[in-house]
Parts: C-alpha cells; structure tokens; sequence
C-alpha cells in the first residue's frame, strides 16, 4: 500500500469519525443537561462540598474507615505518600501515560495525520486540550453528587450490601453516572442519553480498531507477505478487526474480576505499567540524536517485560478487601503505580541511552526532520526518495497488471454486482473517480512536511496555549490549596 493510498484511507476514516463526533456533541450537551438539574439536587457547588463530606452509608464495616469521605477529598494534588493520588507520581508518573495516549498513541495521531495542515494539526490538539477541562465537571463531580444522592447504593462498603445493588462485592461506584441519569432524567432523555452514550463508544471503537489494524497491515504483515497487494492488506485489515474483537469479548471477564469496582483506576494501572516504555523511547528519540534504532527496540522490550510482570503480580495478587490484612508483597502496596510509571520511564530511558552509546549512532541522513533539533531541515532524504519512487512503479506495474487482468476476464460493463459489492467491502476502488492526481498529493505531503507556517498562525496558536496552559495552572492550584 503506497503513503498516498494509506493517507486516502486515513482521510476516509477521519470522515466517518467525524459523523460519530456528532455523537459526542450530544454526548455532551445531555451531561451538561442533567448536570445542571443534579446540582440543583443538591444545591449547588457549595452544597455539594458541604454534603459530600456527610454522604456515609448506613452500614459500615467495623474498625475500618472505609466508606467514610476523607479530609482531602476536594484536593487534586495530594501528599507524595497518599494510597490514592500522591501528587509527585501524579506529576511525574503520569505523565508518560499522557505522553503515550496524547502524543505517540496511533487512535490520537491519526487524527492529525488527516489534518490539512500543520496549523490544522494543533489548532485541534489545542481544542482537544479545551475540551479536558470539562471531565472536571461533567464526570468527577456528578459522580460525587450521586453519592450525596444515592449513598447507599453508590458508597456502599459491605460486601453484602455492594452485590445486593450491583452485583460486585467491591463496590458500586462504577454505577454512579448510570444511576443518576436514570433517577434524575425523564424518560425521552434517558433513550437520548443511551443513544449518544452508544455512539460515543462506536466511535471510540471504531478508532482503535482502525489504529490496531493500521498497525498490524502496514508494519507486521509485509514482514509475513513482502509482495502483498493492496487488495490482500485490505482484506488482511477486516479480519485483524474481527479478531480484535474476539479477544475484546474475551478479555472482559477478566477486566470485571480484577478492575476493583473501579473502572477508571484500572484503565490509569494498566496504562502506568505498559505506557511508560513507549512515552520514553518518543521523548528520547526526538530529543537526542544519538539514540538509534537498536537502542530503541531493546529498551521497548525490556520495558514492556518490567511492566507486564508487575500487571502480572496486580492479577495474581488483587489487593484486599476493606477491612482484610495487607498479604500483597512489599513492591505492590508500597510502591504506587504511579511512582512505578515514573521510575519504569526512567529504567527504559537509561536502558536506551545505555544501548545507544554501545552501539553505532544512528546515520546522518536519518536524522533530516526526526528529531526536534533537526526539524525544519530542508535536506532531501535519498531514502525516503528511493522509496517513494520505487512504490509508485511497482504501484502503477501492479495498477496496469490487475486492470489488464481484470478487464480480460471481466469486462467493465459486465462486472457482477457481487463484484463491485466485493470491490467495495475491501475498500478497493479501480474507477477512475477514485484516483487523485499523484503530482498534487506528493506535493500536499511535501508542503506538510516542511513544518511551514505563517507567522499569524504561530502567533494565534501559541497564545490559545498560554491561555489553556494557564487555566490549567490556575484549576490545580485552586482545588489543590487547602
């Protein structure tokens, strides 16, 4: 598949994401809905502080204080020693989660690959940065609201009382949004909001299996099939989605047993122990030029085995009911995973500076436009010419060969339906309406790769990220200060 095909596709699917998003607006705009009608509920901002403290359920266990809001509730960054969100693995071990998910995560960057341009490309990333400021306010908050609402039900701690409601002997705090949409929303909402809800996942879905079988079409199988044709990797796409699929379906027993009853914190464990090596090669490789391609995929080696066989020990030793002895070992219930986000990119960082200086660095011509330094470098890159050139002979060799097959056997006017439905299932497109001038889309590539820019662009984007760095800031501080 030639870079102009894969960016055709790209472009397809960034359309077909586009039309979810709609989900997502209404997504929104339903939150903001019965947001609004919860915080009546409980009388606003104020009341809400004051009657969260006071939600505690009417069983407890005994000479445990599970259940019972703590004192720092309403603080973001905690102690660096809290159980729960100490604010230096917070901000240190965090992070290369977040640098995973939001900069080398293939869901996110092919969003920006669709981009029209440069300016494009972080015109949105700073309108996605926007947008997750509201979490704050149409997640966290009306999942505390429903446990002023609902204490018993959401806050429960007795295990008894936990699988009475939810049928999870944990906790019930994974149904506290559900809960208060079905008691608070009339009932033509309730349909809107579980419409919206299912769109909403479909897009999310729908990006990650189109990424995964980027992925696995593009870098795996022209290692197995090196003279591959573009119709066997679309079909080749299809049935790595399916099978990712099956192992989705699969795989969520296992997120209901060992997630704790809640969600979230699972997803956030999960990502500390096998993002941290991926943010730390992205950082290293843009940032050094020393680093080389050995160094690179040892260091993601050696860092996914140290993360999986810590989520391992998480599996095999889940942590304890309320109530229940400490019996995890030391490295477990001592070591937050956080912390261990941040030291696992650390270990993965030096494992990779290690290897680097062991071995031959990189050659010159590999750096041109890969690293931050060497970013606006105008050098012609003979690899990537001779590549490009020898994709689009054998393109148009195979292009000429397949018409020729194909109008020998079957002629265009005689083509079966269930051919062109076939053609059109494998997103296999021979007409000449779906052909794009050659000349004018190397030439968008290149204009895309030369980082140009108009001044009033940089201007207008760097002062929308002051100001969304700012706002930032100023929300940390705020619900951080005693």
């Amino acid at each position: 598949m030639t870079i102009r095909e894969h960016s055709e596709i790209l472009g397809q699917s960034y359309i077909v994401f586009t039309f979810f998003q709609l989900g997502f607006l209404l997504y929104f705009l339903e939150r903001s809905e019965s947001n609004m009608t919860a915080f009546v509920e409980v009388g606003g901002y104020d009341g809400l502080r004051e009657k969260y403290m006071e939600a505690i359920p009417t069983k407890l266990i005994p000479n445990a204080t599970c259940g019972i809001p703590k004192s720092n509730s309403w603080q973001m960054l905690r102690p660096y020693n809290d159980p729960e969100m100490p604010w230096l693995g917070f901000l240190l071990g965090q992070t290369p989660a977040s640098i995973w998910y939001w900069c080398a995560d293939q869901m996110m960057v092919q969003r920006m690959l669709a981009a029209k341009s440069l300016s494009h490309a972080q015109g949105g990333t700073l309108f996605a940065g926007y947008l997750k400021i509201f979490p704050l306010f149409i997640i966290v908050m009306p999942g505390m609201i429903s446990r002023v609402l609902y204490t018993d039900e959401v806050g429960c701690v007795d295990p008894k009382e936990c699988y009475k409601y939810c049928q999870n002997e944990v906790s019930c705090s994974n149904t506290a949004y559900p809960r208060l949409v079905l008691e608070i929303m009339p009932s033509g909402l309730r349909g809107l909001m579980m419409a919206v809800m299912i769109a909403a996942l479909m897009s999310d879905l729908t990006s990650i299996f189109n990424s995964a079988s980027t992925l696995f079409t593009m870098d795996i199988w022209p290692q197995i099939r090196k003279k591959a044709t573009v119709k066997e990797l679309m079909i080749v796409g299809r049935v790595f989605v399916i099978i990712m699929i099956g192992v989705s379906i699969v795989w969520i027993p296992v997120i209901q047993a060992m997630q704790g009853g809640q969600l979230f914190i699972y997803i956030q464990a999960i990502s500390a122990y096998l993002a941290p090596p991926i943010a730390a090669v992205y950082v290293f490789a843009i940032l050094w030029k020393r680093m080389n391609e050995k160094a690179a995929f040892w260091a993601l080696l050696l860092g996914f085995m140290v993360g999986v066989t810590r989520m391992i020990l998480d599996f095999v030793y889940p942590e304890p009911p309320c109530g229940k002895p400490e019996t995890r070992p030391f490295i477990l219930y001592k070591v937050h995973y956080m912390y261990f986000a941040m030291l696992l990119f650390w270990l993965t960082g030096i494992i990779s500076m290690v290897i680097s200086y062991m071995s031959e660095p990189p050659e010159s011509f590999r750096l041109i436009r890969t690293t931050f330094w060497t970013r606006y470098n105008t050098q012609d890159r003979f690899d990537d010419k001779e590549n490009m050139e020898m994709k689009r002979a054998e393109e148009l060799k195979h292009k000429i060969a397949d018409e020729s097959k194909e109008e020998k056997e079957y002629p265009k006017e005689r083509i079966s339906k269930l051919k062109r439905f076939y053609n059109w299932f494998c997103g296999y497109n021979t007409s000449p309406e779906g052909e794009k001038s050659e000349e004018e889309f190397y030439e968008h590539l290149s204009n895309i790769a030369s980082l140009k820019q108009e001044r009033h662009e940089k201007v207008i984007l760097y002062i929308f990220l002051l100001f969304v760095l700012s706002t930032a800031i100023v929300m940390f501080l705020y619900f951080s200060i005693p």
